[in-house]
């Protein structure tokens, strides 16, 4: 079966910067701001937008890792903690499908007080279960709920995104 795909390289990189310029309109005022990425494909595509921030910016950008089983996403980890209180986090994951993943993959910084926290998904569904609004989106897509996305990454680079 041959794989349908919504986004390919090019596309998902001129969406990625898109993003990249969103987020520094929207944080104009900030000087630091912690990007945190849910592995492992989220945690590619924060690694990309740091990488785009840092050319476009003089914005100082923190990047974290968020560890959590996607099927059962009680446990969440951190790749390392400090003190969220007045920061400005951006939580960014590939697909954002039910709002489920987004939602657990932020409750980590609920233990502060953080300035703001704000989401990036590279694709979005239309199906959302959880209280889960995705700040900055590359492609909206409508399918059924038998259908999945799949992105593809290497190494910091998308590289295609299809649906099965």
């Amino acid at each position: 079966m041959s794989k349908k795909y919504i986004l390919d390289a090019d596309t998902a990189a001129r969406k990625l910067e898109r993003i990249a310029y969103e987020i520094v309109e929207n944080n104009l005022d900030e000087q630091h701001i912690i990007i945190a990425g849910i592995r492992d494909n989220g945690s590619a595509i924060a690694r990309h937008i740091q990488q785009l921030l840092q050319s476009i910016s003089k914005i100082s950008i923190e990047l974290i890792e968020i560890s959590l089983d996607k099927r059962a996403p009680a446990e969440v980890t951190l790749s390392f903690e400090t003190d969220f209180t007045n920061k400005v986090i951006i939580v960014v994951d590939d697909v954002a499908n039910s709002g489920k993943t987004m939602l657990y993959g932020i409750k980590p910084f609920l233990a502060y007080l953080p300035k703001k926290i704000q989401t990036v998904a590279l694709v979005e569904r239309t199906h959302k279960t959880y209280p889960i609004n995705t700040d900055y989106v590359g492609l909206s897509v409508a399918t059924t709920l038998q259908e999945h996305i799949f992105v593809e990454v290497e190494g910091n680079v998308v590289t295609g995104a299809y649906l099965e």
